[in-house]
């Protein structure tokens, strides 16, 4: 299994980031206003942050190699990827955040 898939399983939600990226903090606080608990992986400080880079932009798609869609935040839901920042805030404002966060057994209420 891949580093990626791995530590996407680690938790009910999974966001990889970068120290230097705003919308990542939109994002994790955003659940965390939800009250999600995430594992959060910052990838410019982990030794094989390039390389998880690398596949999280093979799973979201070639525009993220050339500079289409940022690779980060890459937001895990119970090991799936669910996408970046555009995607969760489409989800939240559609009401289908939290429904997908109560099914994954990130929130309780």
């Amino acid at each position: 299994m891949d580093r990626v898939a791995r530590l996407a399983s680690e938790r009910a939600v999974v966001v990889f980031t970068a120290s230097n990226c705003s919308m990542c903090d939109v994002v994790t606080s955003l659940l965390g206003s939800l009250g999600v608990n995430a594992a959060v992986h910052e990838l410019d400080r982990d030794p094989r942050g390039r390389e998880m880079e690398r596949e999280l932009a093979r799973r979201l798609g070639a525009g993220a190699v050339r500079g289409g869609t940022p690779t980060v935040p890459a937001v895990f839901v119970g090991g799936d990827l669910v996408g970046g920042t555009n995607r969760v805030m489409a989800l939240h404002l559609a009401g289908e955040l939290v429904p997908m966060l109560r099914n994954a057994g990130a929130l309780w209420l």
